[in-house]
């Protein structure tokens, strides 16, 4: 085992070396069961990845089931009906590879990089957790614990941890992006084991799914074996739901206070956004690199470094698929309270708003952007799942190689009218987090 993760570190250091924005080429075709099939060819080092990316998250879930989306995360790699409990992972990582998955608010993505001469088994694997994976009472319990456990460390005791979940259930009134993947324990431990067969049913099914091999393969060889494991696989009985909700417009401040165990207090901000796909998530994501991408960025330099208001600021565009969230947060520095980090944080938006940025400024912020997108394909691992984002998310596998052009078009105007647009005070969700009372805190 030893040599096949040194081996597998040794391949890390050179992929990343020898990939480069050039244009990502790729094949792709579909199966009758509506399979979509993308790989992507190159051979300068001998690993694969093979991924399947599930058009399915929180959002698709019922709300009084939440948390389905991500529980599956974990429940697929239980085994399958030809796979022993356990094997799944000892099989990938026995033979020198490497597996993870994460889940989001909308889609589930599935993947194991392996030595290319394994591509056949990865396929297989893949192939067992859609066509019968294995959905059992024993495997229920094990995976409640595991979500139990993971909500304890990355949300419950994790200091700030509840922000997204907080921020969610303010910033959405109706659509179903209110609550976070990791949804409630209550509704899992409710749960039949009718009902999560159900859910496997109606949403890991070849029609809500597209498979990317790349790395070290040949087309020819690919296709053969992706035909011969996943044509068997019968295509989902029912339609596939998509919740059709329209956020509505919020027109009122919606503020409140969270008490939490930690030590200084943060002020959050929440921003509705349109549509991932939208022209203006773009210049979005821009503006949020101008605010606080980096030492240089004009939050980090004026919040942190000249008026040590802030021990930290971000902003994050959480961008979804129908609609998502800017948010702004900032830890305040020892004695600040946080309405005074709070007005700065404004005083700043409303710069921009107002003044634009300079041209210098500009220029930085699109070398910046250029920067991030090669580094989005510097890995093998990065291209497979941008392929597969590129085709569920815009309709157009080969959005990959013209995503630069996009962010190229993007003017400094556009990046002042969507400061307008989208940070409006009254529209926008403010959080306090507040140290918990010392009597609430020690009676825990």
């Amino acid at each position: 085992m030893k040599k096949h993760l040194i081996w597998l570190v040794c391949v890390f250091v050179v992929q990343t070396a020898v990939y480069s924005q050039t244009k990502i080429d790729f094949r792709e075709f579909t199966l009758d069961n509506g399979l979509e099939v993308i790989m992507h060819k190159d051979n300068k080092t001998p690993i694969v990845v093979t991924s399947v990316m599930y058009h399915v998250g929180s959002k698709n879930e019922d709300p009084e089931r939440t948390g389905f989306a991500h529980f599956f995360e974990h429940l697929l790699f239980e085994g399958s009906e030809n796979i022993d409990r356990g094997q799944y992972t000892d099989l990938v990582e026995g033979n020198g590879g490497a597996l993870n998955a994460f889940t989001s608010n909308d889609i589930t993505y599935y993947y194991e990089l392996m030595p290319s001469n394994y591509l056949e088994l990865s396929l297989y694997l893949e192939s067992e957790r859609m066509l019968h994976a294995k959905i059992d009472e024993v495997g229920l319990e094990t995976q409640r614990e595991v979500v139990k456990e993971e909500k304890r460390q990355r949300y419950d005791n994790q200091p700030y941890g509840t922000i997204l979940p907080e921020t969610l259930v303010r910033a959405y009134s109706e659509h179903p992006y209110q609550w976070a993947p990791i949804g409630s324990l209550d509704h899992l431990n409710a749960a039949s084991l009718d009902e999560f067969m159900q859910f496997y049913k109606d949403f890991y099914v070849p029609n809500n799914a597209i498979l990317t091999i790349a790395g070290d393969i040949d087309y020819e060889q690919t296709e053969e074996w992706v035909r011969k494991y996943f044509s068997e696989i019968p295509k989902g009985k029912n339609a596939i739901y998509r919740p059709e909700i329209v956020e509505p417009k919020k027109d009122k401040e919606i503020r409140d206070i969270i008490y939490d165990n930690i030590q200084i207090p943060a002020i959050i901000q929440a921003y509705n956004l349109p549509p991932k796909n939208h022209p203006d998530a773009y210049a979005m994501e821009m503006l949020s690199t101008y605010l606080t991408g980096g030492k240089s960025s004009l939050m980090t330099k004026e919040l942190v470094d000249k008026q040590q208001k802030a021990l930290v600021v971000a902003a994050i565009p959480l961008d979804l698929e129908d609609g998502g969230i800017f948010i702004m947060y900032g830890i305040a520095n020892m004695g600040i309270e946080p309405e005074a980090l709070e007005n700065e944080i404004d005083v700043l938006i409303k710069q921009v708003q107002d003044e634009g940025i300079s041209e210098k400024d500009f220029q930085k912020l699109q070398n910046i952007i250029e920067n991030d997108l090669v580094s989005k394909n510097s890995s093998i691992e990065g291209i497979a799942q941008n392929l597969a984002e590129a085709n569920l998310f815009y309709g157009d596998t080969d959005y990959i190689n013209r995503e630069l052009e996009v962010y190229r078009k993007v003017s400094r105007d556009d990046i002042q009218r969507v400061a307008n647009k989208y940070l409006t005070l009254d529209g926008r969700v403010v959080l306090y987090y507040l140290p918990k009372p010392q009597e609430t805190a020690q009676n825990e």
